[in-house]
């Protein structure tokens, strides 16, 4: 492959790595989440300037899924979805993890049925005008008496 770099010794930056295997759209995207802490790099917490190598683990953490992934190429072009996936290889136990976690969400019950008050549905609305009896407004400076 003409894009990989042939040699284990050079390195490239991280923020620039995880934009060429397509784990964020922009280089910025990947510096922003390196900076929250969201990466780490064989353990440790990384700075967007680390030198990665090949070889190196490298912890994404995207939302509520964390995959862990081996740095199998280094690429200065952000190429194809096929010539990205060949840059990294994902441990089993992350894609163990993933699976478990991708699973519990599909039986998790739906957010949405757990209000239980809230704003009234337009059918919600026509019901309560229906069963309510015609109030009248009544004030504190007008005295019927």
């Amino acid at each position: 492959m003409k894009s990989l770099s042939g040699s284990a010794a050079a390195g490239m930056r991280l923020d620039k790595w995880l934009w060429a295997a397509r784990f964020y759209k922009t280089r910025s995207l990947a510096t922003d989440e390196i900076g929250k802490g969201r990466i780490s790099v064989n353990g440790q917490v990384a700075k967007a300037s680390r030198e990665l190598r090949v070889g190196d683990t490298v912890l994404v953490r995207q939302g509520p899924v964390a995959r862990t992934v081996v740095v199998m190429g280094l690429s200065q072009l952000r190429g194809p979805a096929p010539v990205a996936q060949a840059l990294f290889e994902e441990t089993p136990d992350s894609l163990a993890a993933r699976t478990q976690a991708a699973e519990a969400r599909r039986l998790a019950a739906e957010p949405a049925l757990s209000i239980e008050q809230g704003r009234p549905t337009k059918r919600d609305r026509r019901e309560i005008e229906r069963t309510q009896v015609e109030w009248q407004r009544w004030s504190a400076s007008i005295d019927d008496s």
